[in-house]
């Protein structure tokens, strides 16, 4: 079977880049809010005396949310039916309540809070992606790289916020953080429009959800995100324990100060690795950027192990390639699904891959701790996250070989 020929893409969109940027920073602000109570544990451990298990909801609360918003939103096509405006306006505010709800609760509230939390950023993430692809064809993957960087360092700025904040109430965390996510509402209300390469406006289909499953190449672009999510975002919840207890153990001196800073800094780096998975996609191919990521988040994952007591030189390059690679193509299975769906209902299928890529990580993120207690601690406990990265090599390489793969990129596979 002879690959399909690539269509030629339209002319580039006048505005795109200011509302690349727009679009941007309102995402930054909102994301502020997913690990908002993860970089508080230890503050709130102590005063809220929390179980280990609670701990955990603290974070697997905001993935959970997200899946039941992602996949109901789904199931409905809200995302296709609903203008992005609206829906991205409406679920920020909730995501700055919701967070700002941690101040006035106890531990069964809180993980309540952090549910509602990920159901808001189900009605921005998605639709945010959908969004940006209106207003570029030609160079969307590098687009959507700065999306999901944006993502990235929205993600990372609450251990930033605890390592400049060391020793002042935690408080000042959930108040910052809100304060973005608020800010990003008015932004979104004020200024967001679509692009002139829309999709369409959907009428509710729940039968498009299965498309997921019975359009192979879809399906094989979304085993390759699950994957990637397997890895990632157990690896970003967990990776201040980590570096915890190697400063504990008495690694020194300890890369970027403390494991807050470090924290910090590992995942804010991965806004880099989305913008050079952006560019390299648009060039190379989907299929091969987001292989050779795996390939080398994984080898990361296996030899992290071995720094673990030092020398800290050696802790910090292996955290920083890992926090690059780790987030460097989860753009571009998004911008696959873009081009790989009915154009109808991109929106539903990018809310259905998100909301079946976070219950993955509800499993890996559980079950991450438990592994390495069984393990003896921290220092061997991210080899349970290698076969994530394994499958989704060879998931996104068999989709390559795939006619349908010309439909990536204008044909870069």
């Amino acid at each position: 079977m002879s690959p399909a020929s690539p269509s030629p893409a339209p002319p580039a969109a006048a505005g795109r880049w200011p509302m690349l940027a727009v679009i941007c920073l309102g995402v930054v602000g909102v994301l502020t809010t997913w690990f908002s109570a993860t970089a508080i544990v230890p503050e709130l451990i102590t005063e809220w005396r929390l179980s280990p298990a609670q701990a955990a909801w603290l974070t697997n609360a905001v993935q959970l949310g997200f899946v039941v918003g992602a996949v109901g939103s789904s199931l409905v096509n809200l995302p296709d039916i609903l203008p992005m405006k609206r829906l991205m306006t409406a679920a920020a505010l909730l995501a700055a309540l919701a967070n700002l709800a941690l101040l006035v609760t106890g531990p069964s509230g809180a993980i309540a809070a952090r549910f509602v939390t990920g159901v808001a950023l189900a009605g921005v993430y998605p639709p945010a992606l959908k969004l940006m692809a209106t207003w570029f064809v030609r160079g969307r993957g590098l687009a959507l790289g700065f999306l999901i960087g944006a993502l990235t360092l929205g993600s990372s700025m609450p251990h930033l916020i605890r390592a400049l904040t060391e020793g002042i109430d935690w408080h000042s965390v959930v108040w910052g953080t809100s304060g973005a996510a608020l800010v990003s509402a008015i932004l979104f209300a004020g200024t967001l429009r679509e692009g002139p390469h829309g999709f369409g406006r959907a009428t509710f289909d729940p039968r498009q959800s299965l498309a997921v499953f019975t359009n192979r190449p879809l399906l094989l672009a979304n085993l390759g995100y699950f994957g990637h999510m397997w890895e990632l975002y157990a690896m970003w919840a967990w990776f201040l324990a980590f570096a915890a207890a190697a400063q504990s153990g008495g690694l020194a001196p300890f890369p970027f100060g403390t494991a807050s800073m470090l924290s910090f800094v590992v995942v804010a780096s991965g806004a880099l690795g989305c913008l050079l998975g952006g560019w390299l996609s648009d060039r190379i191919g989907r299929c091969f950027t987001c292989a050779g990521m795996m390939l080398v988040s994984g080898g990361c994952a296996a030899l992290i192990g071995f720094a673990f007591d030092g020398p800290p030189l050696l802790l910090a390059l292996l955290a920083l390639v890992w926090g690059i690679s780790v987030i460097g193509d989860s753009a571009q299975f998004s911008a696959a699904v873009t081009e790989l769906a009915e154009p109808h209902f991109v929106g539903t299928a990018l809310a259905l891959q998100m909301g079946l890529g976070f219950a993955l990580t509800v499993v890996a993120i559980w079950l991450l701790p438990l592994f390495a207690t069984a393990t003896g601690g921290w220092q061997w406990a991210f080899l349970f996250l290698l076969p994530g990265p394994v499958i989704g090599t060879a998931a996104m390489l068999i989709l390559r070989r795939r006619p349908e793969a010309a439909k990536l990129a204008h044909g870069a596979r």
